[in-house]
Parts: C-alpha cells; structure tokens; sequence
C-alpha cells in the first residue's frame, strides 16, 4: 500500500517511527524519535540514505519522543529542520515546561528550527503533494500530513491502530474554554472524512484496518469524555511506562520519591485523585503489573 520510496522505521514504544522519503540524490524525513535514541536513529537513517543527501526534517509535534533527535539528526546530516508553526516560539525558547519536558521527566537535546509549517500547507516528499492538516488534541499544535492521490495519511499520535495519544491539555486545564477532549474529537471527524486507505502512525505499524481504528478510537474518547478519571489514571500509566521504558528499571520503594518529583503526576493527582504519593505509588505499580507492562523482581520494577 505505500509507494517503494517511502519507508517506515518502526520503533518502540520509547521512540516514535521515522518516516524516509526517498527523493532521487536527496531525502526526507518525519520525526526523530528520543534523544537516548539519537545514535540509533542517525545509524538507521544512514542505512536508509544509502549516500543520499538528507535536506530536510519534519515533525508532526513537539513531544520528546519525536523531536528528541532532531539535533543529532540535524548534526549529522546538515539537514533543515522543520516545526509546526504553533510551536515556533517554544521551541525558539525551549520552554521546558510548554514542551512537556520537565513536567513528565523527559528529556530532549535543544535544535535550532529554521522554517514552520502550517496547517493546510502542502509540500512535496517522495514525489508526492501532502497537505498539512491541523489535529489538536494529543497535542493542541500537532500536524498530520495526508496524500490525497495514495489515500496515505501519516497521522502522528492523533490516530495509532487502537486509540491515540494522551489527551494532556485536558487533564492539566488549559486551554480553559476548549480542551484537549473536543479538540481531539473534531480532530477524529476530520481525519475519518479523508480518503484513506493506509495509515502511517507515530507509533506501530502503518495499518489498513482504518474503519475499525476510527471506531476503537471514538469508543476510547467516548469513554474518556464520560469518565475523565480514566484519562486521569490512563496519562499516569503511561508516563510512568515511558519512564521506565527509559530507565529499564526503578527500585519499587524509590516510586513515590519519583512520582514526587513530577509536577504533571503532582498537578493532576492533586486535582483528581487526591492520593498520597505512596498510595499512588503502590496503585500504578500494581496496575502496570497485572497488565503485563512492568514486573516486580524483588522488589525492583522492571520494564517489559
């Protein structure tokens, strides 16, 4: 279903795909995973290159796990590098707590930018006319790229084959009027009236089953929207998972101390849970655990 000169680097779940364009001498790309992936990533793309010129980086949005390696990307092929328009002043900035960084104990190494994109932009990649769509929610200035011709839609996190990214801005109140929920729903009934038959994730492997990814999605937004104590606990799973992901493992007694030290896990517990640190604690552990995504060997939490 994709086009011989566009191929997909599947990562795991610590780094988000990187998607090559194959333009004759020349090349592109989307998204550069996490920066402890940096080495790998430029080793990837240089077996992808095969001598090609790479001139041009892309994101889809800001979260460290596909902008974390764009410096070393940048560095090791002089490439130019390519943002969102909406988060041009961040990144100028690098504004830790606007990129997530410092809230969800994340890191990414500081890039320069040297041009935006836009909402219904089009640019050329592979050959082929993509345009730029908005797709708020996941990340309120996430851009998706979506070719008409091909019915290919790369969809960053705003679509994965069973749900979608998780929906911050709601669970940490701003914006106040329009959150991260109806965002993400308009987002939905965007992308759903696109001609689509192959999508191309941020994270997974592209998917022909669109209908039912829509309809999976739509269920899990639905049920977030009825319940927003699941995103709640659903956001604290994940980042501590991600976490882990990174750091293999962390002595279960040291959890509390952690999640201390995470004002994202601090902020929302406080205005939903209201556990103590150790009740937390002991709540994600055990639920990270029997869903099979960490394992406690005596007393270590080790990720899977």
């Amino acid at each position: 279903m994709l086009p011989d000169n566009l191929l997909v680097l599947e990562r795991g779940w610590l780094s988000s795909n990187n998607i090559v364009f194959l333009e004759g001498e020349q090349a592109a790309l989307i998204d550069s995973g996490y920066v402890t992936h940096a080495s790998q990533t430029v080793a990837l793309l240089e077996h992808a290159l095969a001598g090609r010129r790479l001139t041009r980086l892309l994101n889809t949005h800001s979260h460290s796990d596909h902008i974390g390696g764009n410096a070393a990307v940048a560095a090791a092929f002089g490439c130019q590098v390519i943002v969102p328009d909406g988060i041009d002043a961040t990144i100028a900035e690098w504004d830790e707590e606007a990129l997530l960084l410092s809230p969800l104990g994340q890191s990414a190494a500081r890039f320069r930018h040297h041009a935006t994109i836009a909402a219904g932009d089009e640019t050329e990649l592979g050959g082929l006319n993509w345009q730029a769509i908005a797709v708020p929610g996941h990340d309120m200035d996430a851009l998706a790229f979506h070719n008409q011709e091909r019915r290919i839609l790369i969809s960053g996190d705003a679509l994965w084959r069973n749900g979608f990214g998780v929906i911050f801005s709601e669970i940490l109140g701003h914006p106040e009027e329009a959150g991260g929920l109806k965002a993400a729903r308009e987002t939905l009934d965007v992308l759903s009236r696109l001609p689509v038959d192959v999508v191309i994730p941020g994270h997974g492997a592209p998917f022909v089953e669109v209908e039912d990814a829509f309809e999976r999605a739509y269920r899990r937004l639905s049920a977030f929207e009825q319940d927003i104590d699941l995103l709640v606990r659903h956001a604290l799973k994940v980042i501590l998972a991600f976490a882990l992901l990174e750091r293999r493992q962390l002595p279960r007694a040291d959890l509390p101390e952690f999640l201390a030290g995470l004002s994202f896990c601090q902020s929302v517990n406080a205005r939903y849970l209201n556990m103590s640190n150790d009740e937390l604690a002991q709540w994600l552990a055990r639920d990270l655990i029997r869903v099979g995504t960490l394992r406690d060997e005596q007393g270590l939490l080790v990720a899977l």
